[in-house]
């Protein structure tokens, strides 16, 4: 869980999924491309730094200036990855085995899970949707029975109660898929599914490396 972000922790993030599509080529289960973003503790403060983050994933900074990301482990549909730059990251990611409607044109999605040693974060969970949504919107994530929000801004969407990351993180260990419901800025509504097997995985490897 994450109560703030700094403005560097935003660049850093803003990289990671660059440097995956760049540096390293595909990651398991998919193509590889989009910005990275987080939020803050409370719905008010999340407007104002979503803003901030916004301008963040504009930066013209190569992949490589913000840390390069290696690939540390390979399990099932996620990998594990770590990042060095001023401080360390690793972080588990998967991409979506399907996405509907299949004739909506989209850029790649992610999901993320980010562990941050020097600032004391764990298990940070981001989705990636790969269109512009509604800034400050909802989008919903659903494993087999459990539901839980998430709020928007770009591309980007994080869980909207902070309180319940560690609930989510613990139905995806439990569960087989995720499904990640959201509606475009145009109000049309798409639907990723990911598979959750090998997070188990990855989420010990990215302990291992960042504890």
């Amino acid at each position: 869980m994450i109560l703030s972000v700094s403005h560097r922790t935003r660049i850093l993030l803003t990289g990671i999924s660059l440097a995956i599509a760049f540096a390293l080529g595909p990651v398991p289960g998919a193509q590889a491309r989009d910005d990275k973003a987080k939020a803050t503790h409370s719905t008010s403060d999340k407007v104002t730094a979503h803003d901030a983050k916004a301008k963040d994933a504009k930066s013209d900074k190569k992949p490589g200036e913000q840390g390069k990301s290696v690939q540390i482990g390979t399990y099932g549909d996620w990998g594990a990855y770590q990042t060095q730059g001023k401080s360390k990251t690793c972080y588990a990611l998967a991409q979506p085995k399907s996405r509907e409607p299949s004739s909506t044109k989209r850029d790649a999605a992610y999901i993320f899970i980010s562990s941050r040693p020097a600032e004391n974060v764990k298990n940070e969970v981001s989705v990636i949707m790969g269109f512009p949504m509604k800034d400050g919107g909802e989008a919903q994530v659903e494993i087999g029975d459990s539901e839980f929000g998430l709020i928007a801004k770009g591309s980007n969407a994080w869980v909207k109660n902070p309180a319940e990351e560690g609930h989510l993180i613990d139905a995806m260990k439990k569960g087989s898929k995720l499904v990640v419901k959201a509606a475009s800025n145009k109000g049309k509504v798409t639907t990723d599914t990911y598979a959750l097997g090998g997070l188990v995985q990855a989420l010990e490897k990215v302990r291992k490396e960042c504890p």
